[in-house]
């Protein structure tokens, strides 16, 4: 799909897994400066976050989707992930966006946008009722986001650990059109 913005979303491949690396760990250490320890964010290393994309990618059943927004001069602007709503072990009839990254130049630019429309329809078109995700509780530009985007609090709560510390979440819901 290619969205107003220019951006041509689609799904991420082996080859994309060092520039996905490099947007997570760039998208952590710039959202979450000052709400995660700093010795965790510095510590995250990008070669090694590329290997885990790989073999995730590579191990995958096919339950979770990684789409990836490439832009006009084919470096890429952004990376959402989703599958099946997972509460605890049990994947529900909902869907789940299990991450949105970008590279902190992109934000404010549409690209998190595109990814977050192009993840409700797929996920509407699959038949799914509501689409959940978690954001760190402290992370209010996130939280705009999505709230911008429909998502509301649902005033589910819980514990996230990070480098040693426990952070909180909390649980956004939005209804798809089916």
């Amino acid at each position: 799909m290619t969205g107003p913005t220019g951006l041509r979303i689609r799904p991420m491949t082996a080859d994309d897994s060092a520039e996905v690396g490099a947007i997570r760990v760039r998208g952590w250490r710039h959202a979450y400066r000052g709400m995660v320890p700093r010795a965790y964010l510095d510590g995250m290393d990008v070669a090694a976050e590329a290997e885990r994309q790989r073999a995730r990618l590579a191990a995958g059943d096919g339950s979770v989707v990684n789409l990836v927004a490439e832009a006009a001069d084919g470096t890429l602007a952004g990376w959402a992930a989703y599958g099946p709503y997972r509460d605890g072990e049990v994947r529900t009839g909902d869907g789940e966006l299990y991450a949105l990254y970008l590279p902190p130049e992109r934000i404010g630019q549409g690209v998190g946008r595109a990814l977050l429309t192009e993840v409700s329809g797929r996920c509407a078109a699959a038949g799914l009722p509501r689409m959940f995700l978690w954001v760190l509780k402290e992370n209010a530009r996130a939280r705009r986001f999505y709230e911008a985007a429909g998502f509301t609090p649902d005033g589910s709560e819980e514990p996230f650990e990070v480098g040693g510390v426990t952070v909180p979440e909390v649980r956004y819901v939005r209804a798809l059109a089916g």
